[in-house]
């Protein structure tokens, strides 16, 4: 074998998308920023950007899997909480489509397809 990793990761900021981000930035600004070369993956590796994904359907590492799956949940219990705040500018309905969402990611990484068919 010649080294190379040849998994697809998820980074270690799995729910903080950077796509979506730099994309807003340039529909906004027209601002293009470089991506980066590499990834701090959720297993610990530091890998080409190339071979990471968000997306369940493409992540091949098991731990990187395990790590998203438990960043998702963790998000979807902190949003629940923060969305029944008093005060919140989000109504309870938006909440728990946020929430489903991420509860659905979660359970796409733990099941091993990331099909939601």
């Amino acid at each position: 074998m010649d080294g190379v990793e040849p998994h697809i990761h998820v980074g270690s900021s799995v729910t903080r998308s950077d796509a979506r981000v730099r994309n807003l930035l340039a529909g906004t600004f027209g601002l293009v920023g470089d991506l980066p070369e590499t990834a701090v993956t959720g297993c610990g590796l530091r890998v080409p950007y190339a071979m990471t994904s968000p997306r369940p359907e493409s992540v091949t590492c098991l731990a990187c899997r395990e790590h998203a799956r438990a960043a998702h949940l963790r998000l979807a219990e902190q949003m629940g909480r923060l969305g029944g705040m008093p005060g919140s500018t989000i109504t309870g309905a938006q909440v728990a489509e946020v929430v489903k969402h991420h509860r659905d990611l979660a359970r796409r990484f733990t099941d091993g397809t990331g099909h939601t068919g």
